[in-house]
């Protein structure tokens, strides 16, 4: 099949397995869902959506965040890792969004990044999932299945996202990161992957891939 052939066939198969795609992260608005990707950085979605709830309960907007300190903030979201940078970061944006957006959170992705701990990932989540700006953030899932898919080269996030952008429908980019990401969880993982049930991969992946997959299951 040509490129433009797999897209397509990538995109009919995921819209069948997930024609509802639910939010790996649990918030209730724009400012809870961007704390809590802020503490998903080499963390659990697991783990932060048990976390999310007892920092949440003491402070669920930027006003009651800055009244915690630093180190009440770290405490509650120990568990989830990097808890030092992460309070400091949940700190620091929150006085910036009151001192320069009235407590709120922009819609703006130069705005987003110049927030401490915020990176382009981060901002490429809140944009399109708080509100709906077609984005394409890239993680670990994404990258991994860009390259099994052999629709990208593996190098880096930056390359993969630009190959991602170009290939899909920019109207669709919402949708399919999130459903690239739960078929990455359930039929591509890193580890533990059973190549007979990941059904895109075995039809269009990468031949290296496969061919390794297939050695390292006879050996």
């Amino acid at each position: 099949m040509s490129k433009q052939e797999n897209v397509e066939f990538i995109i009919t198969t995921l819209n069948e397995l997930y024609p509802e795609i639910p939010i790996p992260l649990e918030h209730t608005d724009p400012y809870t869902l961007l704390i809590a990707v802020l503490m998903s950085a080499q963390s659990t979605d697991v783990r932060v959506n048990q976390i999310t709830p007892l920092l949440f309960e003491k402070a669920d907007n930027p006003y009651d965040m800055i009244k915690l300190s630093i180190e009440e903030i770290r405490e509650i979201i120990k568990p989830v890792g990097l808890s030092p940078m992460k309070s400091k970061g949940i700190y620091g944006l929150s006085k910036i969004l009151i001192e320069k957006y009235n407590g709120e959170v922009p819609q703006d992705f130069e705005a987003l990044e110049s927030l401490p701990s915020v990176g382009h990932k981060t901002a490429s989540v809140v944009m399109s999932q708080a509100f709906g700006v077609p984005a394409f953030p890239v993680d670990t899932h994404i990258h991994r299945l860009m390259y099994r898919w052999n629709l990208s080269n593996g190098k880096n996030v930056v390359q993969t996202e630009k190959d991602a952008k170009r290939l899909f429908p920019r109207e669709l980019w919402n949708d399919l990161h999130l459903q690239i990401i739960w078929y990455g969880r359930q039929y591509s993982p890193a580890r533990g992957w059973d190549l007979e049930k990941d059904i895109i991969t075995k039809r269009i992946g990468r031949k290296s891939v496969i061919d390794i997959y297939y050695k390292l299951k006879k050996s």
